[in-house]
């Protein structure tokens, strides 16, 4: 799959991890996180991507036009013991995708998870999860991804 007319794919670099935070931050306010915690945790963010992104261990998509960062989406790669579907120690966590309002409906997202797969496919890797929204699922279920069981516990941190 190619992207239309006058957009650009490339990777991303240290150097867009402020970016990156931004839209990941827009990403969840559209889905409804809370505004406040979303920015206490910005500062956070850009400095966890920045690492990741230097130490190889999480890749990011960027999709460009005119210039400008208009999609982008990343792959977490961790280190898991083989199970029954692969021997595989690598799995790859499909995270941050996301467009600008006024660039969705031209098939970006699926572009950006499809080149995500491609290297996962590239690195030998054959399991990639994800956590869908309601407006990404549709996409994520016509590439053959399915609902899976897994649940999360939220532990209270402690205060001094």
């Amino acid at each position: 799959m190619t992207l239309p007319a006058f957009y650009t794919l490339r990777p991303a670099t240290v150097h867009d991890a402020a970016l990156i935070q931004g839209h990941r931050t827009a990403m969840f306010t559209d889905m409804g996180s809370d505004p406040q915690g979303l920015a206490r945790v910005h500062d956070a963010g850009i400095a966890w991507h920045r690492r990741m992104l230097a130490q190889g261990t999480y890749s990011g998509l960027l999709v460009e036009h005119g210039g400008e960062v208009v999609a982008g989406a990343g792959i977490l790669w961790n280190d898991f013991p083989p199970t029954a579907d692969t021997d595989s120690h690598v799995r790859a966590y499909l995270l941050n995708v996301y467009v600008l309002p006024e660039h969705r409906g031209h098939a970006l997202a699926r572009v950006l998870v499809q080149t995500a797969l491609d290297e996962c496919r590239a690195r030998g890797v054959n399991i990639v999860t994800l956590t869908a929204s309601d407006a990404g699922r549709p996409t994520y279920e016509r590439l053959g991804f399915v609902p899976q069981k897994e649940m999360k516990l939220l532990i209270p941190q402690a205060t001094a």
